[in-house]
């Protein structure tokens, strides 16, 4: 055994084992070995028991759902050679906008389909949210609980925040801690980049996320006034549906008279899921079907 390390070519091929092997466990760590840090607590009350009794009168087609607290309308549209899904949402509260982790664990590589998370928790429409469990850093603060209170770096933070009300402004994580935002927040979502903001659209036709196609499958959330809402989720990456750039995908909310719009985790995760069907086509342009993803928003009870 001694003699075997006398040779230096031995050492050399002992360390590139040693080098293989760690660059290996990192990437498992990171991308597929699940980490629960965090289990959710539910309560269910007597606002579950009533949305069970609206649910059992809503109206419900292939393209609309109606109840005493929840309104939605879906329509397709063809547009800048994509196809687009529009939501468009009207609550009488604010609580019926939620977010949901898989697994009910706040964690890393914690990962399920948008569907099975949606219907895990009773959602009406659901999409795919910003892929916190990806990162290390970003905000995450859920149905009013902070998990995360790591900011990303300036230039690239733009930051979703839902306060109690239902209402949507945009922060700078470099800028603005997450736990200066107080009590009376009950969604903070980390990805963007901010497509509108005061009914300003805030791209232009050379933004684009972070090592992104141009033209890309997209999700995303805005709000039209208090309490009404808007998603648009476009198909992307194939020859029926270029997809989206981050201009038109603002244009797309500034027509439907948006005052604040953001982008949420696009290309193989933009997931529409509306009455226990998936309603877009996902891809990542190689392979077709949901990509799991480690957390959703939805509307529901």
């Amino acid at each position: 055994m001694k003699g075997f390390f006398l040779k230096p070519y031995r050492w050399a091929i002992l360390f590139s084992l040693l080098l293989i092997g760690s660059t290996i466990f990192v990437l498992l760590d990171t991308f597929v070995i699940p980490q629960s840090i965090q289990k959710v607590v539910t309560e269910s009350g007597t606002e579950t028991q009533n949305g069970s009794q609206s649910q059992a009168d809503a109206i419900v087609t292939a393209t609309s759902y109606q109840d005493d607290n929840i309104k939605i309308t879906i329509e397709t549209v063809q547009k800048y050679n994509s196809t687009i899904y529009i939501a468009d949402i009207q609550v009488t509260d604010a609580s019926y906008l939620k977010t949901a982790f898989a697994g009910d664990t706040y964690g890393r590589n914690i990962k399920d389909t948008t569907s099975d998370i949606a219907l895990a928790n009773n959602a009406i429409l659901a999409i795919n949210g910003d892929y916190y469990g990806f990162r290390d850093n970003g905000y995450v603060l859920r149905n009013g609980v902070l998990y995360r209170s790591t900011a990303r770096k300036a230039g690239d933070d733009d930051a979703l925040v839902i306060d109690a009300a239902g209402n949507f402004s945009i922060i700078h994580e470099s800028q603005v801690s997450a736990k200066s935002l107080g009590d009376s927040i009950s969604q903070i979502l980390s990805f963007g980049p901010s497509l509108i903001e005061n009914s300003k659209i805030t791209v232009s036709s050379n933004s684009e996320v972070s090592q992104s196609m141009t033209s890309n499958p997209r999700t995303a959330i805005g709000q039209i006034s208090p309490l009404h809402y808007v998603i648009i989720v476009s198909d992307g990456r194939t020859s029926k549906s270029a997809g989206l750039s981050l201009l038109e995908l603002a244009q797309v909310f500034e027509e439907r008279g948006c005052i604040t719009a953001y982008n949420l985790d696009g290309g193989g995760s933009s997931t529409m899921y509306f009455n226990g069907k998936v309603i877009n086509n996902p891809t990542d342009g190689k392979t077709t079907g949901e990509r799991e993803v480690s957390d959703i928003v939805y509307f529901g009870y």
